[in-house]
This record gives structure tokens, C-alpha cells and sequence, in this order.
């Protein structure tokens, strides 16, 4: 395998294998609980955490699998799913709210008499390396003192009072962090200066807490990973790179077709300008005829990279039986 170039001295924590490196292991849970009490902000602490089976079955044939990129339990029976999200993706907050209402669902005990329906609490933590936005016409509410960190629970619309408890949804979206090593004003702010910066780093900077972030340092440094653990991470780190190229080209192509700000703002656009016509053509011509041809272009291109097809389909949302007629 070909030497992958490195930006850094340690694992990008953004990559598939450095989000497991550092919060899927038993021996650095300590760093997950770390980070997900910063994300509480006191609101409830982690004492401890066990790790369950990243798959799960639907409950019938035809019901969908579900994979996390990390699933936990903590010592008080609440359920965490942590996810690392490096491409846009339509429908992402559709796929969140399914990952925990099928949790959520696991835990009904079957055939128990009576009306007993207490549920655990469960939460979705996700990180994002996009602009999270609207899908769907639904565009999130941001908070004007903090727009990279969405705090989500059940709430009246009117009073905001909080309905229910015990089901959350924490997300960051890096791209909207941009605060300096001088304006990081809680533990929460150092993780997401951390999670953004620490592949161009160095050495541990003095303004992040030794006690919390030491470990990450510790460990991290590329040099010190064993022959299969670099083989790894390369394999990841090119995945990552080669997934962002290949969006990025698609949304390129987008654009030379006449779609200044990709397909969504293009129609955007045509709707301020009275066209009253432009959802349907801009659907219909730029989807169809555009972004068609130009994911089917970044599908060839993966699979002769030698990219699985099941990893195409998710990242292109193309059809499995359409990708293997490009071959």
C-alpha cells in the first residue's frame, strides 16, 4: 500500500478509525464520558459507560438494519448513540430520529401485560463536518450565541417548556466553530477546537486541560501505531479524503450546469426570482439530467478506486443494481 500523506502528528480524530481509536475503546472510555459530560454541560454526568453491538435487526424481514458508528449504555441505563458525519447527507435528521426511535423501540418488553410503557433515556450525539441546514423544507432553529451546536429535546413550541426528558439530540457542526485558542470559554468549546484541529497539531497546547485531553496525546501520535493499526488508518484516511473529493467534484458539476450554489440553491434562487416553475424544472432537469450523470461519473470513478458498492450507494444515494450497470 502506497504511504498516505499525513497532515499532522496524530490520528485525525475525524476519520472512521480515529473516532474508535479514541472513543470506541475500553481502555479510553474515559475520553468518551470526558466529552460527553462536556456536551451535558451539567445537566446530567456520565459515571460510566458499556459498550453494545453496533448492529441491529428490524423487527420483521423487511425492516431495515441499523449501524451505529458507536453505541453505548451508561451506569444509569441511558443509551447513547455517537456518530461521526463527514458528508452531507438529505434526510440526515430523518435517519437520526429513526436510529433512536428503533432503539427506543428494542427496549418495550413483548407480551408484558398492563400499560407499562417506561422508557430509557436515549440520545443522539452527532458530529458534523457540514453545514447543517434544511432538509426537506425543515431548516433547524439556531442559537445566535452558539450557531455550531444544536441542543434538540422534545419542547412546546409555544412556552419552549420542556415536554419530555429522556430523548435528546446534541449535534455540532464543525464548519460553524470557528472560535480561536483565545475565545474557547468552556471544556465543551476545547473539544470542538480539539475535534477540528488536532491532525495540523503538534503537541498538547497549553489552553486545553491537561487532565482531559493529555490521554489524546498520549496515544495518538501516528509513529507510535502498530503495523496493522497504520495500515488502518491510512485506509481510512484515504476513504475520508476520496469521499470529500468525489462531493466535492459532484457538487462542482453541479454548479457548471447552471446551479451557482449547488442544485437546492439553484432552485432557492429561482424561487426569489418569481420563477414559478423553477422547483419542478430545477428537480426535474437538474436532479435527472445534472446530478444524475454526475453521481453515476463519481460512482465509476470509486468503484474503479475500489470502493465497495453498499459504501457507494450510501454516499451517492444510488441504487446498488444502477452502480453495478456502470461496470
Amino acid at each position: 500500500m502506497a504511504k498516505t500523506k499525513h497532515v499532522g502528528k496524530y490520528v485525525d480524530i475525524r476519520t472512521d478509525f480515529g473516532m474508535k481509536f479514541y472513543f470506541g475503546r475500553e481502555e479510553n472510555k474515559i475520553l468518551l464520558i470526558e466529552f460527553l459530560n462536556s456536551l451535558f454541560e451539567g445537566e446530567k454526568v456520565i459515571k460510566d459507560l458499556k459498550y453494545k453491538s453496533v448492529e441491529h435487526d428490524g423487527d420483521h424481514a423487511e425492516m431495515r438494519r441499523v449501524v451505529f458508528d458507536l453505541h453505548c449504555i451508561g451506569s444509569d441505563g441511558e443509551y447513547f448513540i455517537v456518530e461521526m458525519q463527514q458528508l452531507f447527507q438529505d434526510f440526515f435528521k430523518d435517519r437520526a430520529v429513526y436510529y433512536t426511535s428503533r432503539l427506543i423501540s428494542k427496549q418495550l418488553a413483548r407480551g408484558k401485560e398492563g400499560n407499562n410503557y417506561r422508557l430509557p433515556e436515549v440520545y443522539f450525539i452527532g458530529i458534523l463536518e457540514f453545514r447543517l441546514g434544511g432538509e426537506g423544507g425543515n431548516v433547524a432553529l439556531r442559537t445566535t450565541d452558539r450557531p455550531y451546536f444544536y441542543d434538540v429535546a422534545l419542547c412546546d413550541k409555544h412556552t419552549h417548556e420542556l415536554f419530555y426528558d429522556k430523548l435528546g439530540y446534541k449535534l455540532v457542526s464543525l464548519p460553524n466553530f470557528k472560535k480561536t485558542s483565545t475565545e474557547l470559554n468552556s471544556v465543551m468549546d476545547q473539544w470542538f477546537y480539539l475535534l477540528k484541529n488536532l491532525s495540523t497539531m503538534d503537541k498538547l497546547p497549553t489552553f486545553l486541560d491537561k487532565r482531559i485531553f493529555g490521554l489524546i496525546f498520549d496515544i495518538g501520535e501516528i509513529g507510535r501505531l502498530t503495523k496493522e493499526e497504520l495500515m488502518s488508518y491510512e485506509a481510512s484516511l484515504k476513504h475520508k479524503r476520496d469521499a470529500e473529493s468525489v462531493y466535492n467534484s459532484a457538487m462542482r458539476a453541479g454548479r457548471a450546469k447552471g446551479y451557482a450554489d449547488g442544485i437546492e440553491e439553484g432552485i432557492e434562487k429561482g424561487i426569489e426570482k418569481g420563477i414559478e416553475k423553477g422547483i419542478e424544472k430545477g428537480m426535474e432537469k437538474g436532479m435527472e439530467k445534472g446530478m444524475e450523470k454526475s453521481r453515476k461519473e463519481a460512482a465509476l470513478k470509486m468503484l474503479q478506486k475500489g470502493f465497495a458498492v453498499e459504501v457507494i450507494s450510501d454516499v451517492l444515494e444510488l441504487s446498488i443494481d444502477e452502480i453495478k450497470k456502470l461496470t
